[in-house]
């Protein structure tokens, strides 16, 4: 099986079993309702972007991991003790970001990111 990870995401199940969804309007729509809710579930997707996140995220049923392709990033973790940055900078550097952490990114060039992600019960909130 061979496809393009900027055009389709892997949709991993518990049982290691990969399935491969077309990136589109629909997506997360499928995903809730094709993989029982995301339970168990990891996506492996990558996203390009230029600007900071508008929202935090936090997945609170796994670390994820985020590994940089091109660009450079700035991740903001906010743990109890307060904010902490992390840099990508390097391709091939990457961040795991630990299960239950509001995390955002900052940057200002065009920056590609692979991300491996426990997608059950990811919440968002506004930066």
């Amino acid at each position: 099986m061979k496809g393009s990870i900027q055009q389709e995401f892997v949709v991993l199940s518990p049982d290691k079993k990969a399935s491969i969804e077309r990136c589109d309007a629909t997506l997360y729509e499928r995903l809730d309702k094709n993989y029982n809710g995301f339970g168990g579930h990891e996506l492996i997707s990558c996203h390009e972007f230029s600007t900071n996140w508008s929202s935090w995220e936090i997945h609170p049923n796994g670390d994820e991991v985020v590994i940089l392709l091109a660009g450079r990033a700035t991740f903001i973790l906010q743990l109890a003790e307060g904010e902490q940055t992390q840099q990508l900078a390097e391709v091939g550097d990457y961040i795991v970001v630990p299960k239950n952490i509001w995390h955002t990114v900052h940057t200002n060039v065009k920056t590609r990111l692979l991300f491996i992600t426990p997608g059950e019960g990811t919440q968002n909130k506004d930066v």
